[in-house]
């Protein structure tokens, strides 16, 4: 299902509190990629049923006093809802019913490492805590991030023992969902009675009741063309794939396409804001990286590369050029990262407007947070320069490169521009 279409109120909050209403001896255990947002669903969901209409719908429904944290609340009749996150420890205790809600947050689903954590924690330890392997439940509810994230994992096991119920935000065939037969759930499971239409088939035979029907193009919720453009132009195309219709694309070379690199055969007429944004490295060995100084200026809310310096250095001609391409540019702000051989410039050079840069992420998750400002046709390369197929061929074929340095210098510039309009537009609000 898609951000923001209430699956974590249904399925993490409401869920559980219906379940221990009609069953109050059920254990629930519910995960999320984080415990404080695993335990704000508890703190939810207990807050349901201290309610006093829930309490009027389920009066035998009572919460013990002795145990009732954020972490896990029990009712009188000893069931209990446990929160934990992916990765956590549940020795002890065990679960009629297991959520998994959002196991992986956006940046996590772009690590490999944090992926195998998420999948291996589900194989060898989630599982294994099921009260009953025959009668139990798991239900595991997330929009899609990435085509090895959970999901995916869960859906290439040669057994696929998973009912897959696929919301996209625009639907993109004709879909009919049916109910689940009653006599497959555990019993007691709560069956919510719906108004439903009945399929017959040719000799008039009732069969499954349709409980929605989605035609092609159909929204999953109400939202007007322009806001469903916004966020395509705000999140890129694969990200918008993968999180609003669950259908997630390879993350392999090509990444950027040409065609999103603008051009331009003259600099912008106002040059009044520049800045360059340093890559650093302070080795000349064949297997170490470049230190990459692009350099750029903003326009209408367009971003044009001015030119790219690129060069093996060590530390004492490292610091001379990064003074020399100041001068001769005159930039407003210097990026440089706070590695060894940045903070070494960050400390020394006090005669210009150097911008220390503490980055956060992973280099390929930072890299897919600014892939929908080039993907918009925002970001600006000369018609000619030395440097300009070096620089092309780099970006174009991220991650599947020897060298990034020039991508980590744009990204840099990028991410910090992207960053300044939000702190902008935040302080605009106030």
């Amino acid at each position: 299902m898609p951000p923001r279409s209430m699956k974590s109120m249904c399925v993490s909050v409401a869920w559980p509190a219906w379940i221990l209403g009609n069953q109050p001896t059920a254990r629930i255990i519910v995960a999320s990629y984080s415990q404080r947002l695993s335990e704000k669903h508890s703190l939810d969901t207990r807050c349901v049923m201290q309610s006093s209409w829930y309490r009027v719908l389920f009066p035998e429904v009572e919460l013990c006093k002795d145990q009732n944290t954020k972490y896990k609340f029990q009712t009188v009749q000893r069931g209990c809802r446990i929160a934990t996150s992916v990765g956590g420890t549940l020795t002890g205790e065990g679960g009629d019913f297991i959520v998994v809600d959002d196991p992986l947050s956006s940046s996590q689903a772009l690590s490999e490492t944090f992926r195998k954590r998420a999948t291996n924690w589900f194989d060898q330890t989630l599982i294994t805590r099921l009260n009953d392997r025959k009668k139990g439940v798991i239900v595991v509810v997330m929009h899609r991030l990435h085509q090895e994230d959970l999901t995916g994992h869960l859906l290439s096991k040669p057994r696929n023992i998973w009912h897959h119920v696929c919301l996209p935000m625009i639907s993109e065939n004709k879909e009919i969902i049916y109910s689940i037969k009653r006599s497959i759930l555990p019993s007691p499971v709560p069956i919510i009675q719906v108004t439903t239409n009945e399929c017959k088939s040719s000799t008039g035979a009732t069969s499954s009741r349709i409980l929605y029907l989605k035609k092609e193009g159909q929204l999953l919720y109400p939202l007007d063309v322009g806001e469903i453009e916004m966020i395509k132009a705000e999140l890129g195309s694969y990200a918008f794939a993968a999180q609003y219709q669950q259908n997630p694309l390879p993350l392999s070379s090509g990444i950027i396409k040409q065609e999103w690199l603008k051009r331009y055969r003259n600099f912008p007429d106002n040059l009044s804001h520049i800045t360059q944004s340093w890559d650093t490295a302070v080795s000349t060995n064949d297997s170490s990286g470049f230190s990459v100084c692009t350099t750029w200026t903003k326009v209408n809310n367009k971003f044009y590369l001015l030119d790219v310096y690129r060069a093996k250095l060590e530390y004492p001609k490292l610091k001379e050029q990064v003074l020399s391409l100041a001068a001769r540019w005159k930039p407003h702000a210097i990026l440089i990262e706070a590695k060894t051989s940045g903070q070494q410039l960050i400390q020394e050079l006090k005669t210009i407007p150097v911008i220390e840069i503490v980055p956060h992420n992973s280099k390929i998750a930072r890299f897919h947070q600014i892939v929908p400002i080039i993907e918009s046709g925002k970001v600006f390369l000369p018609h000619q320069a030395i440097w300009l197929s070096d620089f092309e061929y780099e970006i174009l074929m991220f991650p599947e490169t020897r060298h990034d340095d020039q991508v980590d210098s744009t990204v840099q510039y990028l991410q910090w521009m992207r960053d300044s309009s939000f702190r902008v537009a935040a302080i605009r609000t106030l």
